[in-house]
């Protein structure tokens, strides 16, 4: 047999295809993975390279082609061969026991017994170890279900990092939920592992970061192979430019519409949500949304803007302050009390949140409205069908058969659904919590599409974004939230990266 890898090439994918019905994902692909460098693969919504990553973990077996590690040909026919071959993959959709504490997180699959039970102390022990390693020392009792989700991508990557068996570790999205300071933490971790000959695979959209920690970028569209270079040798520019095949930048909102003159949807006067060890999440929050206007709530991790939303919802019935809609001062009880006042939620985490995954597509939009088309108890399906269809529609997402699963759908139709249930209980008030997380450029641009349709329909929305060029290519105009205070307002040509950040780190000691 030919020396299948080349020098410093850990694993060979050698023309690589999946195929699923209807979908081609995979077409006949290349790709190298070089050793002790982070490896990033980039490419829109549905160019494959997930589906790469779970072939190479032994989540999926692919279609046809033959992987190579260190010049023998390997195939998983599940992760835990995968694992055995020193591969670990952290998902973007963090897969972890919400009711169980830390350490049994970080040890599940891998426990060492003690007689005829666990060895928990060890498990403790390491676990300790290698969270100081990370620089984050959580207590490792704490149940999982109790911690951000920023904090739970370092339980996931050090579940991966604990044992030193590990040759390759896939990372999909790993910033996606973490601050800035956390993502500098996981770079150091990142350079401490390719230095001790690990490789990486590194999926992102953020195009800096790559700049920044990415030693080979490989780039996908359509399944195929596109281009690949040294981080070095290339800008970001290039990237966009091969990803897309062209160039494509978020349109930026124009709107000839008199604010002043519009009328007053929701106004939220002095929220203030209290810590449970004291202090406030909030602190005397003001601000208000006019009728079709796109209100844009931006700040780091931690500035309280998921909390607003929370507050509003009826998810935190600890919070003072008076909310009134359309005038009138709301009582704010329950989820259910607050969609049926007109408000409807596109939650950040939307496979844990937003998503019935054992449902189909058709039955995941229609989920939430199902009283619209229910009647003494019975679903008039007839109806639910034509809804149903007519969302698909509105909001393009591609789909093959809106009957089946809704994991069959790429990230950037998925975060479509969830809008689209969102939209069907016909609300007055649409709150979206970071509306494009882990979706490509590609997806992005159509979703904001979808987002300003409905602004121009008279939909009020309120969009939390930690991603300044989106927020800034949407928002008619942009609250600023440092520490749970508001520390800026901007509208018009105000709205830029310039005044967004000062104030964001305006609550911030320096």
């Amino acid at each position: 047999m030919a020396d299948m890898c080349k020098e410093g090439v850990l694993l060979h994918a050698e023309q690589v295809s999946k195929i699923y019905p209807g979908t081609v994902a995979l077409d006949k692909f290349d790709f190298d993975l070089l050793k002790g460098k982070v490896n990033v693969l980039i490419g829109e919504n549905g160019a494959g390279k997930s589906t790469l990553m779970k072939i190479i973990a032994g989540i999926e077996q692919p279609s046809s082609g033959k992987l190579y590690m260190e010049n023998q040909e390997v195939s998983f026919k599940d992760t835990i061969e995968a694992r055995k071959h020193g591969i670990g993959i952290i998902h973007q959709e963090l897969n972890l026991f919400n009711n169980l504490p830390v350490y049994k997180n970080i040890f599940m699959a891998k426990e060492k017994k003690k007689g005829l039970g666990m060895d928990n102390a060890y498990h403790k022990e390491m676990a300790e170890k290698v969270l100081k390693r990370l620089e984050y020392e959580i207590p490792v009792e704490t149940l999982v279900g109790d911690l951000r989700v920023g904090q739970q991508q370092m339980v996931e990557i050090a579940r991966n990092i604990v044992e030193d068996d590990l040759k390759i570790l896939i990372m999909d999205e790993p910033t996606s939920s973490l601050s800035v300071a956390e993502v500098q933490v996981l770079f150091k971790i990142i350079r401490e592992l390719t230095a001790q000959g690990i490789s990486i695979v590194y999926i992102s959209h953020r195009l800096e970061e790559i700049m920044q920690i990415g030693d080979h970028v490989t780039i996908l569209r359509d399944g195929k192979y596109v281009a690949d270079a040294d981080v070095k040798d290339i800008d970001v520019p290039w990237i966009v430019t091969n990803m897309t095949g062209g160039n494509k930048s978020y349109p930026k909102r124009d709107r000839a519409i008199d604010w002043d003159k519009q009328e007053k949807v929701l106004e939220v006067k002095n929220l203030n949500l209290p810590k449970s060890g004291g202090g406030l999440l909030l602190n005397d929050v003001n601000f208000d949304l006019k009728k079709g206007e796109i209100l844009g709530i931006y700040g780091l991790m931690g500035a309280g803007r998921t909390e607003v939303f929370e507050c509003i919802m009826g998810l935190r019935p600890e919070h003072t302050g008076d909310i009134y809609l359309e005038g009138n001062k709301l009582d704010i009880k329950s989820i259910d009390k607050q969609i049926d006042n007109g408000f409807a939620l596109v939650p950040e985490d939307r496979q844990r949140e937003g998503l019935v995954q054992t449902m189909d597509i058709g039955r995941n939009c229609s989920l939430s409205a199902m009283k619209n088309y229910t009647k003494a108890g019975f679903v008039n399906y007839k109806l639910e069908n034509e809804m149903v269809d007519k969302e698909i529609k509105d909001i393009h997402i591609k789909v093959a058969n809106k009957r089946l699963p809704i994991l069959s759908l790429s990230g950037g139709n998925q975060q479509k659904v969830v809008i689209g249930k969102g939209i069907l209980t016909n609300p007055k008030i649409l709150l979206m919590d970071e509306p494009s997380r882990g979706i490509d450029i590609g997806a992005k641009t159509e979703v904001f599409d979808i987002i300003n349709q409905y602004a121009d329909e008279g939909l009020s929305i309120i969009v939390v974004s930690s991603e300044l060029k989106e927020i800034i290519a949407i928002a008619d105009r942009v609250v600023v939230l440092s520490n749970g205070i508001v520390t800026g307002e901007f509208t018009g040509d105000d709205i830029n990266e310039q005044n967004l950040v000062n104030a964001s780190y305006k609550g911030h000691h320096q």
